[in-house]
């Protein structure tokens, strides 16, 4: 395992503790490995809609929790800030658990100056906002979509394969999903402008991005389902996007390629010798 990097503030969203689609065993990972003065969870952190209609909660989800309630006993501040999925988090504005503080939103100050506008983004969904029942039929369309993408990644783990989403692929490939982001990204722009703020930092629709657009700065943080990605800022106020999805598989073909080559050579040792 490397070091364990320590940045200024790390951001987190949509990591849907409580379905089979979330991907806690990489967020593990990636948490033992990258720690913060400040953590922001910018909602959807677990997933009540899929909780109220069956429980699912294995060991490494309440691993996650563990692991960040360690973090705020250690002394890291955490900032929770809820999204539509764990919206009943909302009934507890200003209250702390284990050292965690839940805000309706916040706004955030880089180590350089910028202040950023800190918000899940659902209430600047118009299917949320007008439909709600919509949301959920497109959400049991979704979690049929995830479980074809974890039966997906079993048989690419069998052929030795490591983990690619097949419904982020889908997803940026369909015309209306690419406008919505689009339509989205535009309005939380929009919003940040109107606050006064340099930018903005938000979750929701699973789509990871750190964009300039004209005088405001666009940041998502995406998801733990289908990206696995995670903003952190350094103690410069720089702010970066880390794909841990990258990170793993990258690592995952060198340490296979330091396993074949020695092997290569000691075949190849052997035949020089007879």
């Amino acid at each position: 395992m490397d070091e364990t990097k320590t940045h200024r503030t790390l951001f987190l969203s949509d990591i849907h503790l409580g379905t089979r689609g979330c991907r806690a065993d990489m967020l593990l990972d990636f948490l033992r490995e990258h720690d913060a003065e400040r953590i922001y969870l910018v909602g959807d952190i677990f997933d009540g809609w899929r909780l109220r209609k069956g429980w699912y909660w294995p060991q490494s989800h309440n691993d996650v929790v563990q692991k960040l309630l360690r973090k705020a006993r250690k002394g890291t501040e955490i900032i929770y800030v809820p999204g539509n999925h764990d919206e009943v988090m909302r009934h507890y504005l200003g209250t702390h658990f284990g050292g965690i503080e839940v805000r309706n939103r916040d706004i955030h100050e880089t180590a350089d100056g910028k202040r950023m506008l800190v918000i899940h983004g659902d209430q600047f969904d118009m299917v949320v906002i007008n439909a709600k029942w919509l949301a959920h039929v497109g959400d049991v369309a979704y979690t049929l979509a995830l479980g074809l993408n974890t039966w997906f990644n079993w048989l690419r783990r069998l052929w030795g394969g490591q983990y690619w989403s097949l419904s982020k692929w889908a997803k940026l490939r369909v015309k209306k999903a690419v406008n919505f982001i689009g339509a989205f990204e535009k309005i939380l722009a929009a919003e940040a402008k109107k606050a006064g703020v340099d930018g903005v930092i938000c979750g929701h629709i699973h789509h990871a991005e750190l964009e300039q657009r004209d005088d405001v700065l666009y940041v998502n943080t995406g998801d733990w389902v289908e990206s696995c990605t995670a903003i952190v800022e350094d103690h410069d106020g720089t702010l970066r996007l880390i794909d841990w999805s990258v990170v793993m598989r990258e690592r995952s073909r060198s340490n296979a390629d330091s396993v074949i080559e020695p092997t290569f050579k000691k075949a190849g040792a052997q035949r020089s010798a007879a």
